[in-house]
């Protein structure tokens, strides 16, 4: 597991070195003072504290009431696990997203990733807490690394990591690859199979108005194939002119770490969501 952290550790510097030579990594575009006190806990917490502890309560679990299963799909082969890591892992985090745009309580957790008004690698792990914590694609994970999918995960991980980051980041990677014709048929199959920082950045996008824009949508994190086959995809080759959600209420850094712990004005309206009047009212309740 050394080697995959190096790893993760590359790509994701890597990435802020990109942002700070080509862009402004420490000063965005209608960036706020809270903007970069979320990002540094949210990412801390996630990285530090609940993924480690997940894996940890799943190994100790699995070692106390299931050793025989300790390695048991150890021999499988690698196609096998593979496509068990897109489906339980990444398949499961489609969904848990696009849930989060549909559940108002689910929503008030995911929030905080769409209150940023730029792209950037620093959002990456920009989110609540708890939203985390319940996410069912690391507790999948733990069990298969319990099974015996360790290394396969080790190397699956570090390959996620670079299309996340490069789907947020504002260095627009894609961008040129798409003018040079010989490439045409390949960009055709990528934008189709990854998310790109042009699919992503859709997903991000504040005016529903704007052509660029498919906030109810986009929801692929590793695999944008899912969008493909769920029929949430929206590919445009552009980028949306603005960031965020559309009329959001504008809440502190304690509620788009903590939510429910801590929670705004009740009367505060949750717009950019597929919710109706009525569960908003439920939510601020």
């Amino acid at each position: 597991m050394k080697t995959e952290m190096i790893a993760i550790l590359v790509v994701y510097f890597g990435f802020i070195f990109a942002e700070i030579l080509r862009t402004n990594f420490f000063k965005k575009a209608r960036q706020r003072t809270k903007d970069g006190i979320v990002e540094l806990i949210g990412s801390l917490v996630l990285v530090l504290i609940t993924q480690p502890l997940i894996l940890a309560a799943i190994y100790f679990i699995g070692l106390r009431f299931f050793p025989d299963y300790q390695d048991a799909l150890i021999a499988i082969p690698l196609i096998a696990k593979i496509a068990m890591l897109l489906i339980f892992d990444d398949m499961t985090q489609y969904w848990w997203h696009r849930t989060s745009h549909s559940v108002p309580w689910l929503y008030a957790l995911h929030r905080s990733h769409h209150d940023a008004n730029y792209m950037s690698i620093r959002i990456v792990y920009r989110n609540n807490i708890f939203y985390y914590a319940m996410m069912p694609g690391i507790w999948a994970s733990g069990v298969m690394i319990f099974l015996g999918l360790g290394w396969v995960y080790a190397v699956y991980i570090v390959v996620k990591m670079a299309v996340i980051c490069g789907a947020h980041s504002d260095i627009r990677w894609e961008k040129k690859l798409y003018d040079i014709k010989w490439l045409s048929p390949v960009m055709w199959v990528v934008e189709r199979t990854i998310s790109t920082s042009a699919t992503h950045s859709a997903h991000h996008g504040q005016f529903g108005d704007d052509p660029a824009t498919n906030y109810k949508g986009n929801y692929g994190n590793l695999l944008f194939f899912w969008d493909i086959l769920f029929g949430t995809a929206k590919i445009t080759r552009t980028y949306p002119k603005h960031y965020g959600v559309e009329n959001l209420p504008a809440v502190g850094v304690g509620e788009q770490l903590l939510w429910p712990l801590i929670k705004g004005p009740k009367d505060a309206p949750m717009e950019g969501m597929d919710v109706s009047p009525e569960d908003e009212i439920a939510l601020a309740e």
